[in-house]
């Protein structure tokens, strides 16, 4: 038989196949994913199937500008995604559930709403349930007001506070359960029975918040900050990151026009460097924020990113901004 009938008798049954419905895996192919700026639609396709155990294969390019790709919670190096070029990305999940997946480099003002989502199918009995957060537990108004009353004359040093707490019995102050449930500023004022100055118990303060962390915590916070915060927060923390300025025209703007559904989300970024505000304001209230976002303001959810255990990293780090820490 020629090699020319041999080709056709075989277009011919793969005709048949596709007309009865039957499927011709062998011809299928990994699809190419465009990344776009979110002002012109973000990820294409931003919705992607996968199965657990089951590598999956991502061809992903830039139709604009370096863009980064990553999968929250998840142990991966960031990808960088360069415009006409193409990133061959292989994934493998252990567990079913929803995956998020998102830009990793600061591409424009609208950089964090670039977020697509991997669905990967498994054993329902293969996730193991999750425990509510810390601030649903202690059912926490994340949007109340919670400035400090009081605040230190100086920066809260957790030098000077080590020697104030070894002469103090404040051993339940160091548990990170009361850490994480209490504002710096509730626990200043429970150390008010202590026969100290006002200048002291912040100092105290400082050491509490210091002993429940450790140096790689804070180093994990700040590489989680610079990558995902300093953009609108600022760098030291100020609230005066390079899009700060585009933020607060954006919500000026919106207050004056009702034209940009997503330019009337934003607000000027908050400043960790607020003594009020962030003494006033416990772990477990910053642990809400981070996970849910900031309701009306621009502040993304970070829940379907970031790790419990990077979360609290990240908040021992932005405290960082009030105390200061031993080197």
């Amino acid at each position: 038989m020629k090699r020319s009938e041999l080709i056709s008798r075989f277009l011919i049954a793969a005709g048949v196949l596709l007309a009865v419905g039957v499927p011709l895996f062998f011809w299928t192919r990994t699809p190419l994913i465009h990344a776009r700026m979110a002002e012109s639609g973000g990820w294409n396709p931003s919705v992607i199937q996968a199965e657990v155990g089951k590598p999956i294969h991502l061809k992903i390019t830039s139709d604009d500008v370096v863009h980064g790709f990553a999968v929250g919670q998840m142990d991966m190096q960031s990808v960088d995604i360069l415009p006409g070029k193409v990133a061959d990305i292989t994934l493998n999940f252990d567990k079913p559930g929803i995956y998020t997946f998102y830009c990793t480099r600061w591409c424009g003002l609208n950089h964090w709403r670039m977020r697509g989502t991997i669905e990967v199918s498994g054993s329902p009995s293969d996730v193991e349930p999750a425990s509510p957060p810390l601030y649903v537990s202690l059912n926490l108004d994340l949007d109340a007001p919670h400035d400090a009353p009081n605040i230190p004359s100086q920066s809260p040093s957790a030098i000077r506070g080590e020697n104030i707490a070894s002469q103090l019995p404040i051993t339940n102050y160091l548990s990170p359960e009361y850490y994480r449930s209490h504002s710096p500023y509730q626990v200043f004022t429970d150390l008010s029975a202590a026969p100290l100055t006002e200048s002291q118990r912040w100092d105290a303060v400082a050491f509490i918040w210091q002993t429940n962390t450790t140096p790689e915590s804070l180093a994990s916070g700040k590489q989680l900050y610079a990558q995902n915060c300093a953009a609108c927060h600022g760098e030291n923390g100020a609230g005066d990151g390079v899009f700060a300025d585009d933020l607060a025209q954006a919500g000026e703007s919106s207050m004056q026009t009702m034209e940009g559904a997503m330019d009337m989300m934003m607000q000027t970024p908050v400043g960790f460097t607020d003594p009020r505000r962030m003494l006033g304001a416990s772990p477990a209230l910053l642990q809400g924020k981070i996970l849910r976002g900031g309701m009306g303001t621009g502040m993304p959810m970070w829940g379907s990113i970031f790790t419990e255990e990077q979360i609290w990293d990240l908040i021992a780090y932005i405290y960082s901004f009030q105390f200061e820490y031993q080197p």
